[in-house]
């Protein structure tokens, strides 16, 4: 293992380094006042050891000053970097000068860049090991429950006509559940990793808002919801990946109908922008959010309401999905909530031609 070198032993160097300058300065001075002295007549050869020796001690202390303190800040600061310790790294923040402030600043550098790259590798552990728990722990609670619904009924409950049809039935439930799981993680890795390419094209968002309500309005007459949707006329075709928008908002409008109340509302609303672009908003009027929560609802399996998610049957990925879909349109996640109010969440897309092609 390489030892560490000892701070005094730098300060020795440095003050050899300085003395090295004096004495080079010191000798050149003896040398040009004793050549002087023989061709100028009147200076006095004594006074060359005199004026060589303050030029010597002032050159010393400038180059100790101006040399060696600055090489013993770089060094110090190089020592503190490899421990990988950066509290004291602003003492290197020196202003651009000459070469030796360059240098001390690309030292600061270097200490800036590594401590942002060490903080975003203990992030990214930090996160792989809460992420390895929570989907440990969502297939853990399905596959319990299965694995306990199939040893009951084989223990006897298959023969009895009042359980066996509901614990069957709980059993497919969680198998749902599971294949919900499975094929979200799948969808987000694919996504995250480029494996799953957006196919950019012009489509009718008029289109597809009608099949999604289409397609969800049976959940929502269930839990007595009025599902409802406003698309302005003329609406001009918009630019984007049409089936994964179609998935945005499905997720979307499936969150809205699970954390509402009964008889409570959905609308997906479409509104023009000054711009040219689409805005598209999911609102209801259900549980709402607290703001507190709102800057982590798309990080995977963050859940408001543990107990509630659970109950409805969501895998805890839906607005992670959307987020990562989104971002591949170069787009972002707009939400707006309060509690017991309900909540609003929006994206906007670019119209393909503002005054082309409508719906």
């Amino acid at each position: 293992m390489e030892k560490e070198e000892r701070p005094g032993r730098l300060r020795i160097a440095l003050h050899r380094l300085s003395l090295k300058m004096a004495l080079a300065v010191a000798g050149l001075s003896v040398l040009g006042l004793l050549l002087l002295a023989f061709f100028v007549e009147g200076v006095p050869y004594a006074a060359a050891p005199v004026v060589a020796a303050l030029l010597g001690f002032a050159t010393y202390m400038i180059a100790y000053r101006m040399v060696a303190a600055r090489i013993n800040l770089a060094r110090d600061t190089l020592r503190e970097i490899r421990h990988r310790r950066f509290e004291n790294l602003e003492a290197a923040h020196l202003p651009q000068g000459d070469e030796l402030n360059s240098l001390v600043w690309q030292v600061y550098r270097t200490g800036q860049a590594l401590e942002k790259e060490i903080h975003d590798l203990k992030k990214i552990e930090s996160y792989r090991r809460e992420f390895l728990g929570n989907v440990s722990h969502e297939l853990k609670t399905p596959i319990f429950s299965i694995q306990g619904f199939a040893e009951t009924l084989l223990s006897g409950a298959l023969e009895d006509p009042r359980v066996n049809r509901s614990f069957t039935e709980k059993i497919l439930r969680n198998a749902t559940r599971l294949k919900n799981l499975t094929y979200d993680l799948a969808e987000i890795s694919q996504i995250e990793t480029g494996e799953l390419k957006m196919s950019i094209n012009p489509f009718s968002l008029s289109k597809i808002i009608c099949e999604v309500v289409e397609s969800l309005e049976p959940m929502a007459q269930a839990k007595g919801i009025s599902l409802q949707y406003q698309v302005p006329p003329g609406l001009p075709l918009v630019s984007g990946d049409g089936e994964r928008i179609r998935q945005v908002l499905v997720n979307l409008v499936d969150n809205a109908i699970k954390y509402n109340n009964e008889h409570g509302t959905v609308e997906i609303v479409v509104r023009r922008l000054p711009s040219g672009d689409v805005k598209i908003s999911v609102v209801d009027n259900g549980i709402g959010v607290s703001p507190e929560d709102i800057p982590r609802l798309t990080e995977r399996f963050y859940r408001v309401d543990k107990s509630r998610s659970r109950v409805q049957g969501g895998t805890g990925l839906g607005l992670a999905i959307v987020k990562h879909i989104l971002a591949a349109h170069e787009r972002s996640l707009m939400v707006k909530s309060n509690i017991g109010r309900g909540s609003t969440f929006g994206f906007i897309l670019p119209a393909e031609h503002p005054a082309g092609p409508v719906d």
